[in-house]
């Protein structure tokens, strides 16, 4: 079983096969530092776009466990900001399986770079799930709640948004108290950009016209909110796959329903994506940014774990088919 030649030549990040809690392969590749070539290493901190959901949804499942909301708690009765047009009846179950049609401040169906965003609105402003509230709350609503599924990263906002309203504390801080200490998850969390801790990889996009290299600092926000935006590394996702299906912090129950699926047109529970198979699904969390991308996928009948980081932006979707086809 030769996975190290299905990775890309000029492959940037990190890559892990994990099955039955043996390691069958784990390697990082490229620089975390370009111009420093300093090297990733299998406990480099990576920027995880959108993966990030999967925390968040976690986070709201162990407050409705603990009996502090409901799945159809309803946004108006949650949340203390006005919500103009946003229909006030969208349920916390809506947010959770992108069912909500709350206006989308990053609408993939129509947007191609997540970097347009900020021609108009610096990105160094958004340094709290709040400070994104102004690019989508006078926007109408996409579609009747429940009428449909389309992915939408407002709704993981909003989620951040109900956390800290339940709590009294910043999501990242309830997130990092709740799940990830207790997970062991000590590498993960929320980081400026501008004041990133140690062992932490820069993420890079190549600038066609001048034949390099530039990060992407201007390209995303300053830090993650609810919509995604973490920093974690490959011994932390190991942790968080065992200590959700081990029920370490959630209820079988939970955590059964979380990873089934939520709505009829689509595999997707509740953030997570759902991959069918004859007997069953694969479970998986990804993301994708401007030098960025991620796909952290568990397959519960194989105990096999799958987890591909790139801080490049590179195309891991089809170096994970190639390695998940040996298995």
């Amino acid at each position: 079983m030769d996975i190290r030649a299905l990775i890309q030549e000029d492959f940037s990040g990190v890559v892990s096969v994990v099955q039955n809690g043996d390691v069958v392969f784990q390697n990082a590749f490229g620089y975390a530092d370009l111009p420093n070539k300093i090297p990733n290493e299998m406990d480099t901190k990576f920027p995880t776009a959108s993966a990030g959901k999967a925390f968040v949804a976690v986070g709201i499942m162990k407050l409705i466990e603990n009996g502090k909301v409901a799945l159809d708690s309803l946004l108006g009765e949650l949340v203390n900001f006005d919500l103009n047009n946003i229909d006030p009846n969208i349920t916390v179950r809506q947010l959770l399986n992108h069912t909500s049609g709350i206006p989308d401040y990053f609408d993939e169906s129509v947007m191609d770079e997540y970097e347009e965003l900020w021609a108009d609105y610096p990105n160094y402003k958004i340094r709290t799930s709040d400070d994104l509230i102004p690019l989508f709350i006078n926007k109408p609503m996409m579609y009747k709640p429940g009428e449909k599924f389309q992915y939408n990263n407002t709704g993981f906002v909003v989620l951040g948004l109900i956390i800290e309203a339940i709590t009294g504390k910043p999501f990242d801080k309830y997130l990092e108290e709740e799940v990830f200490q207790p997970l062991g998850m000590t590498n993960t969390g929320y980081y400026e950009l501008d004041r990133l801790p140690a062992k932490c990889a820069n993420a890079y996009i190549y600038d066609e016209s001048r034949g390099d290299y530039r990060t992407n600092i201007f390209s995303v926000d300053v830090k993650g909110t609810g919509a995604g935006g973490a920093f974690t590394t490959i011994p932390d996702l190991e942790n968080f796959w065992k200590g959700l299906f081990y029920f370490q912090i959630l209820s079988e129950k939970t955590v059964k329903e979380m990873m089934s699926p939520q709505v009829a047109e689509k595999c997707y529970g509740y953030g997570f994506w759902l991959d069918k198979k004859e007997d069953g699904y694969i479970v998986h969390f990804e993301g994708c940014d401007p030098g960025v991308s991620f796909y952290s996928a568990y397959d519960g009948e194989k105990e096999l774990m799958i987890t591909l980081i790139s801080n490049f932006g590179a195309n891991i979707w089809k170096m994970y088919d190639k390695i998940n086809a040996l298995f």
